[in-house]
Order: structure tokens, then sequence, then C-alpha cells
């Protein structure tokens, strides 16, 4: 659970800022987003597939250096 304590006199936008950016670090927002709507199995193992090549392919990248 994310929680944003007040620092000094800080206003309400700055504390809402603070909080969307821990969301956003955590992922959270993301997560959201991709729970909201059902995805059939085949698009979630097309979009696993998708991520572990892009995964690998960056892993490729740094091992070249």
């Amino acid at each position: 659970m994310i929680k944003v304590k007040s620092r000094g006199n800080e206003t309400v936008d700055q504390m809402l800022r603070r909080f969307k950016k821990l969301c956003e670090k955590e992922g959270l927002i993301k997560d959201m987003k991709r729970v909201s709507y059902y995805e059939k199995p085949s698009e979630k193992k097309r979009r696993r597939l998708r991520k572990a090549q892009s995964r690998s392919i960056k892993m490729a990248f740094e091992g070249q250096s």
C-alpha cells in the first residue's frame, strides 16, 4: 500500500503529484489498465512472448559492450 505523508507546508497538489509518481514507479497504473478489461489467454501468451523477446534482445545488446 502506498502512503504519502505531508512534508512541512506542502500543498495537496504537490502531494498528489508525489503519489502519482510512486504509483507509476510501482507499476500500479500499468497493472490496473491491464486488468481493467478481459484479455484472452492467447493474447496473454502473445504479450508474454513479445516481452521475453524484447528482454532477450536487450540482454544481447548489453552483452556486446
